[in-house]
């Protein structure tokens, strides 16, 4: 008997506190904290995630099977045992790409339309 996967389509649209957190975890498994951060960094502070939104998102991402908890740690002996790492799984990584997709997709509709500065319109 073989598990049909379900579309990244079923996902979208992302959330922006989803489609942030997995795409910190594009190059690499991070903790909650760096996870965090890089949001943070990535949006030039625009977007800045609490614990509760950072935690919750992951709860939902780890039972919808975008988001894996690593049991491995980068440096055992510099790290806190507590500090739990998150990595993309594979299904996550899909719906990532197609999120990026519909949102390029997005802004190339406001850019034919003039609605981004700098295009006719």
């Amino acid at each position: 008997m073989t598990q049909t996967l379900p579309s990244p389509n079923t996902f979208l649209p992302l959330t922006p506190a989803v489609f942030n957190i997995l795409l910190s975890l594009a190059d690499g498994e991070k903790h909650g904290y760096a996870i965090m951060l890089e949001v943070e960094a990535n949006t030039q502070g625009a977007v800045k995630m609490g614990p509760g939104t950072l935690y919750g998102s992951i709860k939902r991402m780890l039972e919808a099977g975008l988001i894996t908890e690593s049991d491995e740690r980068p440096d055992p002996d510099l790290d806190d045992q507590r500090r739990r790492y998150y990595a993309l799984s594979g299904l996550g990584q899909r719906v990532l790409r197609a999120e990026a997709q519909r949102l390029a997709d997005q802004a190339a509709l406001a850019q034919r339309k003039g609605v981004l500065e700098g295009t006719p319109g």
